[in-house]
This record gives structure tokens, C-alpha cells and sequence, in this order.
């Protein structure tokens, strides 16, 4: 397995997640856990997409530790975040620690993918190049 289909499968997971997620919302027409289902499918769906895509553009990076790394830490803070938000905004104030922690290992799941991006290494080890000629 590598990181860019950890990613897309975790991403699909989510997206699955978050349809059903609006659909109960809609059903009951208590729209009161929005912003869970908002931070789901944005750190969830189009975040570890968009991960996915640039993983698997750098076989190198593809296959390393660290970027599995940064791809479960973004799924643990995503889920844990996502559980929070919808608890607080279900009245249980008491997941206002948990939202936090999540929120930090987003943070921290950032500043590893920030890392992966910047270090040179990661620049030189990009996927393969498509040169396309002007048709004739």
C-alpha cells in the first residue's frame, strides 16, 4: 500500500460518511451538527484527496514513513475532530478538550505535510514528467 491510496481510501471513507451524515440532517431537519459535517467532508473528503494527489505524483514520497505517517495522524485528528464538533454542537460542552486535541493533531499532521512538501529532497523525487507536442 502507499500513502496517496491510504489517502484516497480514507478519503472515500469520509465522503460516504459525510453523504449519510447530510442525509440524516435533512431527514430530521436538525441541521444542528453542520459544522461537523462541514469539517469532515473539507479535512476529510477534499483534504486527504488533494494528499492522495500529490503523494502519488512523488513515488519516493509515496512510499515513505513519513508520509503514512502525516496521512493517519490527518485521519485520527479528522475523526476525533469531527466526533467533538458534533458533541459541542449537541450541547455536551465537555468534548471542547477533545475538539482542541484535534485540532493540534491536524496542526501537527500540517506541519508534517509542510515539511514533506519543502524539504529538498521531496522536490527532486516528483513523478514523471508529461511533455505534450502541439498537434500538427
Amino acid at each position: 500500500m502507499t500513502a496517496s491510496s491510504l489517502s484516497f481510501r480514507f478519503a472515500v471513507t469520509f465522503i460516504i460518511v459525510g453523504i449519510a451524515m447530510g442525509i440524516g440532517m435533512a431527514a430530521t431537519q436538525d441541521h444542528s451538527i453542520m459544522p461537523a459535517h462541514a469539517h469532515l467532508n473539507l479535512l476529510g473528503w477534499v483534504s486527504l484527496f488533494l494528499f492522495g494527489l500529490y503523494y502519488e505524483r512523488r513515488p519516493a514520497l509515496d512510499t515513505s514513513r513519513l508520509a503514512f505517517i502525516q496521512v493517519g495522524l490527518w485521519s485520527v485528528g479528522t475523526i476525533v475532530m469531527t466526533i467533538a464538533v458534533a458533541a459541542i454542537h449537541l450541547g455536551y460542552t465537555a468534548a471542547d478538550p477533545a475538539a482542541a486535541v484535534a485540532s493540534l493533531i491536524v496542526l501537527a499532521a500540517t506541519l508534517l505535510f509542510a515539511y514533506l512538501v519543502f524539504r529538498p529532497t521531496t522536490s527532486a523525487a516528483s513523478g514523471p514528467t508529461v511533455r505534450m507536442n502541439p498537434a500538427e
